[in-house]
């Protein structure tokens, strides 16, 4: 009596099993464990800072009391916009603001480049470190302090004039002129940000294969071909990225840095959307005003980041996300 035996069926594979390059959720958590703990301390000041906050935005479509809270005050739906439409100080402040962006834009922004170009050629890593550590510091530096050290060197008792007035040369005015206050300003943000702003690029330039320099010099190509060919294209996406960013931050110029100087040279000068919110709404008691033109500001700049992101899709960039 012959008996054939029972074919060998096996088991059915995990899924995870048949596409190694598919994880489940709970292989991909439990991989990433440690990074996604490290995150927490930073998404929890996300959410208590940054979306907690934005319950207060209805604020901006009533007449709010803090008395009476939110759920007690009076509804004024899009009167706050009527009026802060029609407000002459409001159209005021939003011109100074994209003057001030726009200054900062074209003179500031390529600054962090060009430092970071500037020690990506420096070969002894000690005076690398040195410099980058130096011009790095002011980043950590309040504004109170940085406006104090512009003080006590420009201002009318600082360095320069008293240099000035020891040789009878005229005194030159800067702290207090309205005239040259973007430059002032401008000069302060270069100052205090600018090594902050290299330690992107100067990872970006990391990241470029060497090999290519050591081929273009092969071929003849000098310093500037270089870096005209080979370091700038490493760097666009970089730069396109930060560029975004830049432009969807470009209404918030500062606050802490125009209060301090806004009676030196006056609220028609200095005044920017985040004062305006603070003089003309905090400062008043009017607490949906200040909500309304803070609201209009935070919308502006979301569709700035979108047309930035659109703009660098169109050249062919990643941009800051994919849609």
């Amino acid at each position: 009596m012959s008996t054939t035996a029972a074919p060998h069926t096996r088991p059915p594979k995990h899924p995870a099993a048949r596409h190694p390059d598919r994880l489940t959720r709970r292989m991909r958590l439990r991989r990433d464990r440690s990074m996604l703990i490290m995150t927490l301390p930073a998404v929890g000041l996300l959410l208590v800072f940054s979306y907690a906050p934005l319950v207060g935005l209805v604020t901006a479509f009533q007449y709010y009391d803090p008395l009476t809270g939110i759920r007690h005050s009076d509804w004024a739906g899009f009167g706050q916009f009527q009026q802060l439409f029609q407000d002459p100080q409001f159209w005021g402040s939003l011109e100074n603001t994209l003057y001030l962006s726009f200054v900062q834009l074209i003179l500031f922004f390529p600054v962090p480049i060009a430092l970071a170009l500037l020690l990506n050629t420096v070969l002894n890593e000690r005076i690398r470190n040195a410099v980058q550590s130096i011009v790095y510091l002011p980043h950590f530096f309040s504004w109170v302090l940085t406006i104090t050290v512009f003080q006590q060197m420009l201002g009318g008792a600082g360095v320069l004039n008293h240099f000035l007035r020891t040789h009878d040369i005229g005194t030159w005015d800067i702290m207090t002129n309205p005239d040259t206050f973007a430059l002032l300003i401008t000069s302060q943000s270069v100052w205090k940000e600018a090594g902050w702003g290299i330690i992107v690029f100067l990872a970006a330039l990391a990241a470029i294969n060497r090999e290519l320099y050591e081929a273009a010099a092969a071929d003849g190509a000098g310093r500037m071909r270089r870096t005209w060919h080979i370091t700038l294209p490493g760097l666009r996406g970089v730069i396109v990225l930060m560029l975004v960013l830049r432009l969807g931050n470009a209404l918030t110029v500062g606050f802490e840095q125009f209060l301090i100087q806004r009676n030196a040279v006056g609220h028609e000068t200095a005044d920017v959307l985040d004062t305006f919110s603070f003089y003309y709404g905090i400062a008043t008691g009017n607490y949906g005003y200040g909500a309304a033109a803070g609201l209009f500001k935070s919308v502006i700049s979301l569709l700035l980041i979108w047309g930035a992101n659109r703009l660098a899709h169109a050249f062919g960039e990643d941009g800051l996300y994919r849609t």
